[in-house]
């Protein structure tokens, strides 16, 4: 069984999670010489054509294509960055690791409560449940000033 790790897939939102994401998807190329693809997802809501023109969502995505672009390169990374227009961003994440034969997705979450307990939002969610790889979450820390939580 072959363990090493071609392609890694970073689905980027332009979040704060995304830099911490990267540099640990770096940290995990190098080892095996892994190539790395930063894919931004625009979700084309249903009343719209899967292909409409959303320039606003697109000029937005290619700022953070650009920042994470930069980001790496300061680190030191090679990377190469994607764009797509989807229904639905976790289907279109799984899909992309399909087609581009990746071995690992890595995908940093914010912290997100719903009902006073946190929970995981739908596109992780839907990439942890289908996703053909191993997946790793990097969540970001708890908000300042908040306390832990009590175990439950």
């Amino acid at each position: 069984m072959d363990t090493k790790i071609k392609r890694i897939l970073v689905p980027v939102e332009g979040t704060t999670t995304d830099n911490e994401t990267i540099l640990l998807a770096c940290g995990l190329a190098k080892k095996d010489k892994a190539e790395i693809l930063l894919l931004y997802v625009i979700e084309v809501r249903r009343n719209l054509p899967i292909d409409a023109e959303m320039s606003e969502d697109i000029e937005r995505g290619e700022t953070v294509l650009e920042h994470v672009q930069r980001f790496a390169d300061k680190i030191g990374c090679r990377v190469q960055t994607d764009l797509l227009q989807a229904r639905e961003a976790g289907a279109a994440i799984v899909n992309e690791a399909v087609e581009r034969d990746a071995q690992l997705i890595v995908m940093g979450v914010p912290y997100y409560e719903k009902y006073g307990e946190y929970c995981v939002k739908p596109r992780a969610q839907y990439v942890l449940e289908h996703a053909h790889c191993k997946v790793i979450l990097t969540r970001e820390s708890l908000p300042q000033g908040q306390p832990v939580p009590a175990g439950r």
